[in-house]
């Protein structure tokens, strides 16, 4: 009998050896790879008014970098998180960014009681399917749900956008309850750890009712709530360019229905190279504690960043985890609100002296980048760099760190759904040039 792995092995081999395309093509025929150009830009392939991202500004014919800029339907993000004060703004800003203004009080009271009234699953889904088949990975167990719960609507194949918007809010209203129901459901039957099951509270908000899910004794504090709250305005939406939100808007052209749409860009978020950032921050940074003894030695601390920059500490890909954006270069406009947040939190957790870590990690990163890898358009952290450690503050287990993320960004999701329905007709194709040799049967070169 054929071994399966050495049959795999050389399939592989044959593989590779007939699917390897020299970069030198790629260049000649004017391939931008990751529809990125040669300077890094995404390749413009369409047009929004759902948000903005501004890294750089033209300033005397020359184009410069610039401090990150981060724009909600016209409103600059710092705007937005200011101007909500002590509330908790997630179903505010929701509305904003799925109808494209802000709501006045009965609209706000309106979407609230909806989504309220949303954030309920099918009879005996929670049993039924999502303690079935438990898993760690919760990001393929929320997957699965949203498919499943495609088979409870009746109004499937309905596109019209009233439809689809209805599809979106009860997507947007029970994420919380699929992630949460998720983890427990595998901490119960993988872990062995006890389970309890809460039903949401539909007059609290979504980070106050995401905290009482998921913690035994249904306790929390305005701070956690707050801070909750901002993390997920700030996950909310980035731009229509980043790789789960082109999928949404690629897979919505293609005619597909709105839980087809959102599983394909749940599948794309769960990628470590796109929604799974802060957990590699978080594992780095258990590493650093590991091998500095002084925090506060900034000698100490900068001696192992270089070593991780040499691949010669952590996992050797020579990258310090939150550092650097794809988009922003001098600062991250996220990451520069957040900041804040993350200091009280530190301050009432009694965890300063992991918080002066991250900022001595944060301070002496850029400059060693900068020297290393010769990059002077500037590196400074983005918001992944302190949201897993956020996480771990309010005591939510790693599992759900990229869940959180898509609890979020559904959001955005649902808005780029419902311009693209509005806006296009057209299937998104785009064009691969085949570059194969042509044969005859005998397998010789035609």
């Amino acid at each position: 009998m054929t071994n399966r792995n050495e049959y795999l092995n050389k399939q592989v081999e044959i593989c590779v050896a007939n699917d390897k395309i020299s970069p030198r093509l790629y260049s000649e025929y004017g391939v931008n790879l990751g529809l990125r150009d040669e300077n890094g830009n995404g390749v413009l392939t369409g047009l929004t008014k759902i948000s903005k991202i501004v890294s750089s500004k033209i300033i005397d014919g020359k184009k410069q970098s610039c401090d990150g800029e981060l724009w909600y339907r016209g409103y600059r993000i710092e705007d937005i998180i200011d101007s909500l004060g002590d509330e908790l703004g997630f179903e505010r800003t929701a509305y904003l960014l799925l109808m494209g203004q802000m709501p006045d009080e009965k609209e706000l009271s309106d979407f609230k009681d909806i989504i309220g009234s949303s954030r309920t699953l099918p009879t005996n889904f929670t049993r039924d399917v999502i303690m079935k088949a438990p898993s760690e990975d919760i990001m393929n167990s929320m997957t699965r749900s949203i498919l499943t719960l495609a088979s409870y609507d009746n109004s499937i194949r309905d596109g019209s956008l009233g439809n689809v918007l209805r599809q979106c809010i009860q997507l947007i209203a029970v994420f919380p309850l699929l992630a949460i129901y998720g983890y427990n459901a595998y901490n119960h039957y993988e872990k062995r750890e006890s389970m309890i099951i809460h039903y949401p509270r539909p007059e609290l908000s979504t980070a106050e009712n995401i905290l009482l899910l998921l913690r035994p004794d249904k306790s929390y504090t305005p701070l956690e709530a707050k801070v909750l709250d901002t993390a997920l305005i700030l996950h909310m939406e980035h731009g229509g360019g980043n790789n789960s939100t082109f999928t949404t808007r690629v897979v919505t052209s293609s005619g597909s229905d709105t839980y087809s749409t959102v599983a394909a860009a749940m599948s794309s978020l769960k990628g470590p190279k796109h929604g799974g950032a802060n957990v590699k921050v978080m594992e780095m940074m258990e590493d650093i504690r590991r091998h500095v003894k002084d925090f506060g030695d900034k000698d100490e601390v900068a001696g192992y960043l270089t070593k991780l920059l040499d691949g010669e500490a952590f996992d050797g890909k020579k990258l310090i985890y939150g550092m650097g954006h794809a988009v922003y270069s001098l600062s991250d406009p996220r990451e520069r609100i957040f900041r804040k947040y993350v200091e009280e939190l530190a301050e009432s957790k009694g965890r300063q002296e992991d918080l002066r870590l991250y900022e001595n990690v944060e301070e002496l990163a850029p400059k060693l980048i900068a020297q290393k890898r010769r990059i002077y358009k500037g590196v400074s952290p983005n918001i992944d760099f302190y949201s897993g450690f956020v996480y771990d503050m309010l005591g939510i287990p790693q599992e759900l760190y990229t869940a959180f993320f898509a609890i979020a960004r559904i959001v955005g999701w649902s808005a780029h759904r419902m311009e693209e329905l509005i806006c296009m007709d057209k299937i998104i194709r785009p064009a691969y040039m085949s570059v194969m040799e042509e044969r005859s049967p005998d397998g010789a070169e035609a």
